[in-house]
């Protein structure tokens, strides 16, 4: 039996130093992972710094020139609209004036007429009588 530990221990040594060596690797692996992801993040803060920063200064920059021509525009629209509500206002008040005018004219033309048509009338009447 003393020829069977001997392979077994040789065999427990070699699963050993296959586990260290295992262990080794993995930490190899994470120190590895640790500093591509560092360089990574150098990386993505480089280019955040040299492009993202001045595009996002740029867009703010727009949006704010936006933001001032719409509000513009929104000012001239409602001064537009004051500009029409008014006027039509005004068109309203004129047709109704016209039309009041009108009436009245035509109403002592027309009475005038139906005056004249019951005197025509009543002559011819007591003619026919």
């Amino acid at each position: 039996m003393a020829g069977n530990l001997g392979t077994t221990n040789i065999f427990l040594g070699i699963m050993a130093v296959v586990s260290v060596l295992e262990a080794l690797v993995i930490i190899g692996a994470g120190v590895a992972g640790f500093l591509i992801y560092r360089r990574v993040m150098e990386l993505i803060h480089g280019l955040e710094q040299r492009q993202v920063a001045p595009a996002m200064a740029r867009v703010n920059a727009i949006l704010d020139d936006v933001k001032v021509v719409s509000t513009r525009v929104k000012d001239e629209a409602d001064r537009v609209d004051h500009a029409i509500r008014s006027t039509m206002d005004r068109v309203d008040d004129t047709a109704e004036r016209v039309r009041g005018n009108v009436r009245d004219k035509t109403n002592r033309i027309i009475g005038l007429v139906r005056g004249v048509r019951v005197a025509v009338e009543s002559i011819l009447q007591s003619r026919a009588a």
